[in-house]
C-alpha cells in the first residue's frame, strides 16, 4: 500500500460533511447493519487498512444476499431500513441535497 494511503485517517462517519452518504459511510453502515460493529463504533481514527478489511468482510456477507436488502433476514433488513433512514435524515439536516447530485451529473 503506498505511504500516502498509510496515512490516511478516516474522520468517523458523524463527522463527514454529509453524515455518511459516502462511500466509506455505507461500508460503516452496512457494517452496523451485519453487526459486524456496535452502532455506537464511527471508525473515528481508523486508517485505510481497517477500513479496507471491514468493505471486504460487508462484501462478503452482502454476496451471500445476492447483494439485495430484499434478501436480507427481516430483522436485519429492518435494522439496515433504520439505520439509512437516520442516516438520510441527518444528512439532510447537515445540507444534503441527493437531488442537486443528479442534476450534477445530467449537466
Amino acid at each position: 500500500m503506498p505511504a500516502d494511503q498509510r496515512s490516511k485517517i478516516y474522520v468517523g462517519i458523524l463527522n463527514e460533511e454529509f453524515g455518511g452518504m459516502t462511500p466509506t459511510g455505507a461500508i460503516v453502515k452496512d457494517a452496523w447493519t451485519f453487526g459486524l460493529i456496535p452502532e455506537t463504533e464511527t471508525c473515528e481514527g481508523w486508517d485505510a487498512n481497517r477500513l479496507q478489511a471491514l468493505y471486504e468482510k460487508t462484501t462478503e456477507l452482502w454476496s451471500q444476499y445476492g447483494y439485495r436488502v430484499a434478501n436480507l433476514p427481516e430483522e436485519m433488513r429492518e435494522r439496515h431500513e433504520r439505520i439509512h433512514q437516520e442516516a438520510m435524515e441527518r444528512a439532510r439536516a447537515l445540507g444534503w441535497q441527493p437531488d442537486a447530485l443528479v442534476d450534477e451529473e445530467d449537466n
